[in-house]
């Protein structure tokens, strides 16, 4: 088994502890428990999985759906999107009734999805047709999980765009993926605005712009032939910055749409950021603390500023210069203030390595950050542990300063932690049962990480209000394809999609059941 090339101390959790902390008025109220489980969180607090569209749906030639940006990618460079089991999609599209039944065990109060803009509106526009049998798709979904007392949060955007709009002008390479995103979101929240509360405009932009058009390594896969030979076009340094830009002029927009929709009242809506947390990685060098700030500036800053202060970050502009485009002041005053909480989907942490030497005639979003990631120290220490088939090193630290940063840098806003989960690729055992349901290391995972949320609610006062684990099922991961694992049930592919329940699942459920006692969890973890 996977576990057992561990040491025994780096997996179980024996030490029984009081958890809670007395409630103070300026913060959270934490109930005082025996034992750390869902009990030991405030009031109301949302425990869910999440997936997104793409991912998890299939069918991509049903329903009317039109063709995404990912759909035409993975075709021309299957390559990059590792896909082993061909067309074999976790098929929630169809068998969502039995993965809400799935959420139901695991004892969860929410659910985080997505919709796919291309099963909407397939040629990317309401004028070209919207497609009735994809709104009721989705009308019918939310509808099963609120008759399961499950909460919806909805992710407008999951990095789906309609490859019509992609072939048009470029998608959001051009600033008419403003007025097209917001007739998008508007139609969403006129459509589903009363059943559905809790939303965010786009998952992961950081991601989403650095990946598809600096690095190449997701759709649209664009960069520069010095970043990667693997890219055909692109300009690595230049659009990242263009596309973000217009996709917060896109979020300012759609969010003055859903405040003034009348069946959103009494809703909220934000964005998904994903940084990492950083440690300096020399403390002898002068720049490790202004390395870190810089990066995280960059990381995250980049879309957290401007939709609380109205700007980007001075770093940023001083950095980038005439390659960051500027907001008019009007565009300045809509972002400011434009989301209603801050999302964050926390994987991991790094050292950052102050990077000296850049060479101007080949810029790029990494050599602006003049930082390396790197995951041991100058010293040489590991930043946390990474178990022989993990995907990343698992630092649950990271997670709580990270949420402390975000408290005393932007105002102490809410908090959702809307993806924190466990990697990892089995190779030539991913097919035996016996070891992948018996995945320890990502219910440690869980488990360190749910300690460390807690403490920062309820020693540091960090308003955190969800916590959404990546993710409810395995899945389609990008250009990881279907090779690394993140789910809580095992999807066998080579086996009509048969669900499996994982030791993290049986966990997890222990965990949010009011009346049990699941493993308690070192404090000092």
């Amino acid at each position: 088994m996977v576990s057992d090339k561990f040491p025994v101390s780096g997996l179980l959790l024996l030490v029984l502890i009081a958890v809670g902390s007395p409630a103070m008025a300026a913060g959270p109220v934490c109930p005082k428990t025996k034992v750390l489980s869902g009990a030991s969180f405030p009031d109301g607090f949302l425990f869910g999985t999440a997936t997104a569209s793409y991912q998890v749906e299939g069918a991509v030639d049903e329903g009317c759906r039109g063709p995404s940006m990912w759909d035409i990618y993975c075709r021309r460079f299957p390559d990059r999107c590792n896909n082993d089991n061909g067309d074999v999609a976790v098929d929630f599209y169809h068998r969502y009734k039995e993965d809400i039944r799935l959420m139901k065990r695991l004892n969860t109060n929410s659910f985080r999805l997505s919709i796919a803009w291309p099963r909407i509106f397939p040629h990317g526009r309401k004028e070209k047709g919207v497609n009735k049998i994809g709104v009721k798709f989705y009308h019918d979904l939310i509808d099963e999980l609120l008759a399961n007392d499950i909460t919806p949060l909805v992710t407008v955007f999951h990095w789906d765009i309609p490859q019509d709009i992609e072939d048009e002008y470029g998608g959001f390479l051009s600033e008419r993926i403003v007025k097209d995103f917001t007739e998008y979101a508007d139609f969403l929240f006129n459509e589903y605005g009363d059943k559905v509360k809790n939303w965010m405009t786009f998952n992961e932009p950081w991601v989403f712009s650095r990946a598809g058009y600096d690095t190449g390594k997701k759709a649209p896969g664009r960069c520069s032939k010095y970043v990667s030979d693997k890219c055909q076009e692109g300009r690595s340094g230049y659009e990242a910055y263009i596309v973000s830009h217009n996709l917060l002029l896109a979020h300012a927009e759609a969010v003055q749409s859903f405040r003034n929709c009348q069946k959103c009242k009494g809703g909220k809506i934000g964005i998904a950021h994903s940084p990492a947390w950083f440690e300096p990685h020399d403390l002898a060098d002068a720049q490790a603390g202004a390395s870190v700030e810089r990066v995280l500036d960059f990381i995250m800053g980049w879309h957290l500023d401007p939709t609380t202060f109205g700007d980007y970050p001075q770093i940023m502009k001083d950095v980038v210069g005439s390659r960051l485009p500027n907001f008019t002041d009007e565009q300045k005053n809509k972002l400011k203030n434009s989301a209603d909480f801050v999302g964050i989907n926390y994987y991991f942490s790094y050292f950052s390595n102050h990077k000296v030497k850049v060479d101007p005639s080949r810029p790029s979003w990494q050599s602006d950050s003049l930082s390396e990631f790197e995951t041991k120290s100058a010293q040489g220490y590991n930043i946390g542990n990474k178990p022989l088939t993990a995907v990343m090193a698992v630092y649950s630290k990271g997670l709580r300063k990270l949420l402390k940063y975000i408290k005393d840098k932007y105002n102490n806003p809410e908090i959702i932690i809307a993806e924190n989960g466990y990697g990892e690729i089995l190779g030539d055992k991913d097919g035996d049962l016996g070891v992948a349901l018996a995945d320890e290391n990502r219910k440690y995972y869980l488990q360190r990480h749910l300690l460390n949320l807690h403490e920062a609610i309820c020693v540091d006062k960090v308003n955190v209000t969800g916590y959404f684990v990546w993710s409810l099922l395995d899945n389609f991961e990008w250009q990881d394809g279907y090779k690394t694992r993140y789910g809580l049930y095992y999807i066998d592919f080579k086996n009509n999609l048969t669900r499996h329940e994982k030791e993290s699942a049986k966990w997890y459920s222990d965990f949010l059941k009011k009346q049990t006692n699941p493993s308690p969890v070192k404090s000092e973890l």
